[in-house]
């Protein structure tokens, strides 16, 4: 049997830690590095630069991480898996293979390529493969708009046809998150497609490492027990043969890795127990964790099964334009003077054919100390078909100094900023995986094609009843955070959070308390929306889907927090009653 793999990440986002990559290699040794840096709407802004420039479109300060570590990677025979070639990872991999020349060493370059479905969008159409709204159900073409960005998830079998070819660096577009760590794990172990338990404990473990610092404290609920959060390092994957993982990071970076942390992170942005891939359906709920020792959580008993016949195609159409702008509001009649702004920029839109939104972040104290204690923040945004309606509440929000509330300000950075700009919206669909190319593209132009999955399921969600009340007892009223930790994010329009306990006593109560009535009490923003709840008992967590408080997505719905970061947060924050034998001191 093989030694476990060590495969560790340096970037979770386009505009992640970039300073990161030296710090992986600077770190404790590994066998793969990979970075992600593709969220959902990064393809769109990456597709604009593609388009204004077809020499471009992929993430070009990758270049800069990778250039002065050339030599030691070709030394210690470290492989790199990247994201980065976003919409040309072509082009990147031309790029890297220039670097590799002006520094003299010998390292190969391979691409993966097939995502990019966008030119083939009619073609499939009239294959019989035509999109649908991951969501509706309904077809791309009654979206009414025309696409800029079309790409579809791709596996990790590419990545591991590239790597046993002999590639050390290996550029992608939009794979999944995880195939950056299946894709590795599956060449190192040399797994066979049909292995679903193994490929479902690699998907696992890359969800975790695939978001950066997040599995070692970063954006914890339980953040200010972790050390060294100024500049938490990143994750670190040793997956064996057999799928068992265990979650570490680099000894001398900032952090830690706990049950908790990797928690956290198992229970981002996803659906449910069914984690789908286009490789395999992993499931969660079967996933078990436990402290093996410091930073080391050990993730085991992870069960999967064939992929769905699917996978997402993240589609992207600009749909006109968005204005925001921020100002403050002090002291007394602040609702009052909200509503006041709210008509001001109602009548300087004059009709136009604009969606409003004028939203007060905060509440003001009474009988201040300081002046920012009695301060609301008024954050102002409006979208428009057209620019010229936005163009003129920028201008007219420019000349209320004089004829609004009193005490009338902005930030001076934000005026330098707020004009209108573009609007993305997203339209997630599915397409059958045999109508996506999936080709590794090796650095003699040889090409290698990936087949489809050997066998396919349509996977459910599993359905969890509604818990029955907790029996009644003492207890005391106390925020939600003193005794759970949470996770929120987002996945299109839907955003979800995962609530969980690390006492196993205190797991029946909060199983008993977070039924979906509970969820809507505590956030009368969802109180309308369909809400899906599963649980994870392994986990002590419940978890619930908000099906629409994003609206569309990210880029495109009006709410301050736009992807539902803070979710989870605002639920700790909200007080229950909570039972005395629970909560240690007053």
């Amino acid at each position: 049997m093989t030694r476990a793999i060590r495969i560790a990440g340096f970037s979770g986002y386009l505009g992640d830690r970039r300073s990161a990559f030296a710090e992986a290699v600077a770190g404790d040794p590994c066998d793969v590095l990979i970075g992600d840096y593709l969220a959902e709407f990064t393809l769109a802004m990456l597709a604009a630069r593609h388009r204004s420039d077809p020499s471009k479109g992929f993430v070009e300060y990758f270049l800069d991480q990778l250039r002065p570590h050339l030599a030691t990677l070709a030394e210690r025979g470290t492989r790199v898996v990247v994201n980065a070639g976003g919409f040309n990872p072509a082009g990147l991999a031309d790029a890297v293979r220039a670097l590799i020349d002006e520094a003299g060493v010998r390292l190969r370059v391979a691409h993966v390529e097939g995502d990019n479905v966008l030119c083939a969008l009619d073609d499939l159409q009239a294959a019989g493969h035509p999109l649908q709204s991951l969501d509706s159900g309904a077809p791309l073409t009654d979206w009414g708009v025309r696409p800029i960005a079309a790409n579809a998830y791709l596996g990790g079998w590419g990545i591991a046809a590239a790597l046993r070819e002999g590639a050390d660096i290996v550029v992608c577009g939009r794979v999944t998150d995880a195939s950056l760590t299946v894709g590795p794990a599956a060449w190192w172990h040399g797994w066979r497609n049909t292995d679903w338990d193994e490929l479902a404990a690699a998907v696992v473990a890359g969800h975790i490492i695939e978001c950066g610092p997040q599995a070692v404290g970063g954006n914890f609920s339980g953040f200010t027990q972790v050390p060294g959060m100024v500049a938490p390092g990143f994750p670190v994957a040793e997956i064996a043969a057999d799928g068992t993982a265990i979650i570490t990071k680099h000894a001398r970076d900032g952090g830690m890795v706990t049950v908790d942390t990797v928690t956290a992170q198992l229970v981002y942005e996803i659906q449910g127990p069914r984690y789908l891939n286009p490789d395999v359906t992993a499931h969660l709920d079967t996933v078990r964790l436990r402290q093996i020792g410091p930073d080391r959580v050990e993730l085991s008993g992870t069960t999967g099964s064939p992929p769905p016949p699917t996978t997402k195609v993240a589609v992207f159409a600009p749909i006109g334009h968005q204005f925001v702008s921020t100002l403050y509001a002090t002291g007394l009649d602040i609702d009052e003077k909200v509503a006041l702004i709210r008509a001001q920029a109602e009548a300087l839109l004059d009709g136009a054919d604009a969606e409003l939104d004028v939203s007060a972040l905060g509440t003001a104290a009474e009988d201040p100390e300081r002046q920012w204690d009695a301060t609301v923040q008024v954050r102002i945004m409006a979208t428009a078909a057209e620019r010229a309606p936005l163009e003129k509440l920028a201008e007219g929000l420019g000349g209320l100094f004089l004829s609004s509330i009193p005490g009338f300000y902005t930030d001076s950075a934000a005026r330098q900023s707020g004009t209108p700009k573009p609007r993305i919206d997203y339209w997630p669909s599915l397409l059958a995986m045999d109508a996506v190319p999936h080709e590794a593209v090796l650095d003699d132009g040889t090409r290698i094609q990936i087949a489809p999955p050997p066998a396919t399921e349509q996977p459910a969600q599993p359905a969890h009843p509604e818990p029955e009340p907790n029996p009644a007892g003492e207890t005391r009223r106390v925020p939600l955070g003193r005794i759970a930790h949470a996770r929120s994010g987002d996945k299109g329009g839907n955003s979800n959070v995962g609530l969980w306990v690390d006492d196993p006593k205190a797991w029946p109560w909060l199983r008993g308390l977070l039924s979906t009535e509970e969820l809507r009490r505590l956030m009368p923003e969802a109180k309308d929306l369909e809400i899906v709840r599963h649980e994870f008992p392994n986990l002590r967590a419940v978890h619930f889907v908000l099906r629409g408080l994003l609206g569309t997505g990210g880029s495109s719905n009006l709410r301050v927090d736009p992807i539902g970061k803070a979710v989870g947060e605002f639920l700790r924050a909200r007080h229950v009653e909570v039972p005395v034998e629970l909560l240690d001191g007053p």
